[in-house]
């Protein structure tokens, strides 16, 4: 079973858990998200004379919303810079882009997120981030960058509260056969 953490306390990267954000970076996080997947599907009640409950006819499904709170340690002095940066590269991911060819802005990115084959077979799952949230605990220890950045205070530990839309092109629509086949 491979180790979570080197010689001396520091966190190793987890390849396979990741956001990728185009335009900012890619965050390979270095210890599990807390993950939530939610999905719900639409049934309107059609009455029928002298039947004692409706009938179900479906209508149609929401969005499927993955939350993940993410978090954020230092565990080796470079981590207060690596952990602003991702912080700022998450929060991009809710602001519009720089428009081109005289547009103001483009919509936000669309990123990738993965943790492993947890949210689909395939691994990588094309999201939108829907919000944010992010808190900065006083019960914990703070530090600084002392070699760069003597007031990039930080946290020793915060969390992001992130909430993201998964999304598919038209031609990758899933069905049920499709989810319960590949997870996607």
């Amino acid at each position: 079973m491979p180790k979570a953490t080197q010689l001396g306390g520091a966190l190793i990267p987890i390849n396979e858990c990741y956001i990728d954000i185009p335009g900012a970076k890619k965050i390979i996080l270095d210890n599990l998200p807390d993950i939530s997947d939610t999905k719900s599907a639409n049934y309107s009640d059609e009455v029928v004379i002298g039947r004692a409950s409706p009938l179900k006819t479906y209508s149609q499904s929401d969005n499927r919303s993955i939350t993940m709170q993410i978090h954020f340690i230092i565990s080796k002095p470079e981590d207060v810079k690596t952990n602003l940066e991702n912080l700022r590269a998450i929060q991009s991911a809710c602001y519009p882009r720089e428009g081109e060819n005289d547009a103001p802005f483009i919509p936000p990115p669309v990123c990738k997120i993965k943790c492993g084959k947890l949210l689909s077979k395939e691994g990588e799952v094309c999201v939108i981030l829907k919000n944010y949230s992010v808190k900065f605990p006083t019960d914990v220890a703070w530090h600084a960058d002392e070699e760069s950045d003597r007031d990039a205070f930080t946290p020793t530990k915060f969390d992001v509260d992130t909430t993201w839309d998964v999304v598919y092109s038209s031609a990758d629509l899933p069905g049920q056969q499709r989810i319960f086949n590949m997870g996607v």
